[in-house]
């Protein structure tokens, strides 16, 4: 081994990543292996359903890849003595990558994707085609497939990768994404896996808005706990709050606390009132060159079909007679997006919308009585820079509808919970301007501030660059704007090619 004390910064972040490059390759390689091996363990070794013995459907694990004996996980476990679980998840991943995904598997192989960002392309994309027992045709899996090594090279998280995959597959057969969604809802468990230190984590698989719902409201309670005094940590009482509810259900002393969940509905599943369901035997009705997440409906997020979006409005009671509405306690914003470019335009209520309608364009006012005339005059734009330290409301509603998370790389904490962040810093000249503006956790609002040797920068649609004292840069993009076109895939650390550039570049 070498003496990483003889390296300088740049010399440890190379290492670094051919370490990452050497992690892929093994994780290609174990792929093939395990795959191999499960070719040799066919389905047909298994007992049927008419001799005694057989596996009962909802009460065994039927989680196994098609065509695989569903006790090959078992043999797995005990060859890389690991888990039952952990082999199930290694088995599915592999079958995946190598039968059904084989470009994101030579993608995996020559380093280009590292194994947390292939495990999303497979998590989303698994036993979706009808060659796997799924209800897409292949050729359309494989245009998404390669959107998404496009997305996971150019620097997408894991989670968000995931989150564009899965919101691409509902954009080109939403029923397809339904009858998916349906199955896990049957396979969904609460299960607990172990801790070191005696603590284990008790883990329920449910539909998102379910899931996003019980989290919200378990951390109301927590905060209005420590909002009490207590000094323990937040994620510590967060965890003893669950128990409670759950063991000591008849407890009504308790104080109400009202879940509050972002739901983002784009126009266009909106209208679509009908998302035809073909069944599970039938074709997608169209196919796709270019997959796109630009118009899927999500969840804290996470990306859900049209039918469930309206499934849930109806429960939100914002889907009414009296057309759409903030529900209960809630508020709705309506976010105007350039159709070119994907990038956020502006951001009103609904009543701000219908009074511009009715208004019209103030510099060219129509006669009284006639219809609205389009002009080509922008009657709305971003909400525009003021000559203060505290942002507006208006830049507020439109930074955090623009950004929805934390824009540190890698962070997901909602906009809702994070602070508006000059980048530029106020007191060295930086504007209070949307360009200037974006969505921190606390965590990351202080590091930006406080740990030496960080540097941010944005562009005015939006787009942050994070470079790390070791001179790594990673760059985020709002969600919805789209890549531009001179954005090509390159090798993510490790050394470089035969045609690359030498370093100084």
């Amino acid at each position: 081994m070498l003496d990483p004390r003889g390296f300088d910064d740049a010399g440890l972040v190379a290492e670094l990543g051919s370490v990452a490059d050497l992690r892929a390759q093994l994780a290609a390689y174990e792929a093939g292996l395990v795959a191999e091996f499960a070719r040799r363990r066919p389905a047909q070794t298994d007992l049927t359903g008419d001799r005694p013995g057989h596996g009962v459907d909802g009460w065994l694990p039927d989680r196994a890849p098609v065509g695989v004996s569903e006790f090959f996980a078992d043999e797995l476990a005990m060859v890389t003595r690991s888990s039952r679980a952990a082999a199930v998840t290694l088995a599915e991943r592999s079958v995946a990558l190598v039968h059904e995904l084989p470009a994101t598997w030579g993608a995996l192989a020559d380093g280009l994707v590292d194994p947390s960002r292939a495990n999303a392309i497979v998590r989303a994309l698994a036993g979706q085609s009808t060659a796997a027992g799924g209800a897409v045709d292949p050729g359309v899996v494989a245009e998404v497939e390669a959107q998404a090594l496009g997305w996971a090279v150019a620097g997408d998280t894991p989670r968000r990768l995931a989150e564009r995959v899965a919101a691409a597959l509902i954009a080109v057969d939403a029923g397809a994404a339904d009858r998916r969604r349906k199955k896990a809802e049957r396979l969904a468990d609460v299960t607990v896996r172990s801790l070191p230190d005696g603590l284990a984590q008790l883990v329920a698989d449910m539909p998102a808005p379910v899931a996003t719902a019980c989290r919200e409201t378990i951390d109301g309670y927590a905060r209005m706990l420590k909002g009490d005094g207590d000094v323990r940590p937040i994620g510590q009482l967060r965890a003893l709050v669950l128990a409670d509810l759950v063991l000591r259900p008849w407890d009504v002393s308790r104080p109400p606390v009202t879940a509050h969940v972002t739901v983002l509905a784009p126009l266009p599943v909106l209208r679509n009132r009908s998302d035809p369901d073909p069944g599970p035997a039938a074709a997608p009705t169209r196919a796709v060159t270019a997959p796109t997440d630009a118009d899927a409906a999500s969840v804290e997020g996470v990306p859900i079909t049209g039918g469930q979006l309206r499934e849930l409005l109806g429960q939100l009671d914002a889907v009414c007679p009296g057309g759409l509405q903030a529900p209960a306690g809630g508020v709705l914003d309506i976010n105007l997006t350039d159709p070119d470019t994907g990038a956020l335009r502006a951001t009103v209520t609904r009543g701000e919308l219908a009074r511009l309608a009715r208004r019209g364009c103030p510099a060219h006012p129509r006669a009284s009585g006639s219809p609205p005339t389009d002009c080509g005059c922008a009657v709305l734009d971003r909400p525009p820079s003021v000559d203060r330290y505290v942002p507006t409301p208006g830049q507020r509603r439109f930074v955090r509808a623009r950004d929805r998370t934390c824009r540190h790389p890698g962070c997901r904490r909602p906009a809702a919970r994070t602070d508006l962040d000059h980048v530029v810093p106020h007191g060295a000249g930086g504007s209070t301007d949307c360009a200037n503006l974006c969505c921190l956790c606390r965590r990351h609002h202080r590091l930006k501030t406080h740990a030496p040797g960080w540097r941010f920068t944005m562009t005015p649609d939006g787009v942050l660059s994070v470079t790390t004292p070791s001179g790594i840069t990673r760059t985020t993009r709002p969600p919805g704007l789209g890549l531009p076109e001179n954005l090509l895939p390159v090798r993510n650390g490790g050394p470089p090619g035969p045609d690359d550039d030498p370093p100084p570049f």
